[in-house]
């Protein structure tokens, strides 16, 4: 990441290649000549739903932030998840692009060509927030309609509750938005004697990075397949066999379900080969820190404009308490103008259902 510029800016048509080259590879898109690490995947850019797509790379604050980039119009902001990148959403990009809009699809704090602090306190929610406002600024924008999917939701649900001025809009993907409660998530795990919840054993750094980092391709193979509609249905999810890892309880699938390529797989993994997982990772150990510094929002609402989209498959909507946030949304969210939950579908919905999701976004944005 050395010798970066605060900005810079290629449009395509371009080969991987030679954009890479020309940039002395800071986003890892050409093939490793490392021995023992793994071989990043030559993305295809010029195919129909990344044409005319920009990466470039803003100072955002203290950050160093990777951004992709498609369209004119009023700006969306587009936040990833665990374990992704920018693009997880290259379908919305061009669908967004093509009906006006200005998508701009991150990664996020710790992921891929952005920055990832070392220290878990640097990812509470106040700074994740922080960082959609700072790259508003840095569009030079004065205001957005912001979408998070996983992680990426409570990024986009909180930042349209602190800076209502700034966020006219919000839609949360997988996780339904709840407001900041007296009791954070970890500790009401513990208080019902929970103590193998995935989160939980995310906790302790370098367990899980060992554990993803011996064979990037094959966790993250692993994990899109298991959490998707494709995956083996659960009845619980999200706990562990005690003494278990989290890969084992994924499968790994025998063939690639059709909305999901190897090339997908290869190039998200190479991004983890290259930063490791640490910085996705530095979220969930945020949990405690983000519930003390959210406290003067306790049962706060948002406003604005919003909506919600999952899947029936998502194992999300199976977690302790996810079904009855989604009940009581019309109460949080106001302004709520539609729950779209989509049968079938699983955790990756924007992924999973590209055309669905971006019909549904499309026609939120046009409504508004």
């Amino acid at each position: 990441m050395s010798g970066l510029t605060s900005r810079r800016a290629h449009a395509y048509p371009l080969k991987v290649s030679e954009w890479a080259a020309r940039q002395n590879d800071p986003s890892g898109l050409l093939d490793s000549p490392e021995p023992g690490v793994a071989r990043h995947a030559k993305l295809n850019l010029m195919e129909p739903t990344l044409h005319e797509l920009r990466l470039e790379t803003l100072q955002v604050g203290a950050l160093r932030m990777r951004v992709a980039t498609q369209g004119s119009g009023p700006l969306v902001l587009l936040c990833h998840g665990f374990p992704e990148s920018w693009y997880s959403w290259r379908h919305q990009l061009a669908a967004l692009a093509a009906a006006g809009f200005r998508a701009v699809a991150p990664d996020m704090r710790g992921y891929g060509g952005t920055d990832a602090p070392p220290d878990a306190d640097s990812y509470t929610m106040l700074h994740l927030v922080g960082d959609m406002v700072e790259l508003v600024n840095v569009l030079g924008e004065s205001e957005a309609v912001i979408v998070g999917h996983d992680w990426g939701a409570p990024v986009a649900w909180n930042s349209a509750m602190l800076r209502p001025d700034l966020f006219r809009a919000v839609v949360g993907m997988s996780v339904p938005f709840h407001p900041p409660a007296r009791e954070d998530l970890l500790t009401a795990l513990d208080r019902q004697g929970i103590r193998t919840f995935y989160m939980q054993y995310f906790q302790t750094p370098g367990v899980a990075e060992r554990e993803f980092e011996a064979d990037p391709e094959a966790a993250i193979r692993r994990i899109t397949f298991s959490m998707s509609g494709d995956g083996p249905e659960r009845v619980v999810a999200g706990i562990l066999a005690p003494g278990a890892g989290f890969l084992d309880n994924t499968l790994d699938p025998e063939t690639l379900p059709a909305w999901l390529t190897s090339e997908e797989i290869a190039y998200v993994a190479g991004e983890f080969a290259r930063t490791g997982f640490r910085g996705g990772l530095n979220w969930y150990r945020g949990i405690r820190r983000s519930s003390e510094l959210m406290a003067a929002w306790r049962g706060a609402v948002i406003r604005q404009p919003s909506m919600f989209v999952a899947g029936t498959r998502d194992d999300v909507l199976k977690f302790p308490g996810s079904r009855a946030r989604i009940e009581n949304l019309a109460r949080v969210l106001p302004g709520l103008r539609g729950c779209h939950i989509l049968d079938g579908a699983g955790h990756w919905i924007q992924r999973e259902r590209s055309t669905e999701v971006s019909d549904l976004l499309v026609a939120f944005l046009r409504g508004l």
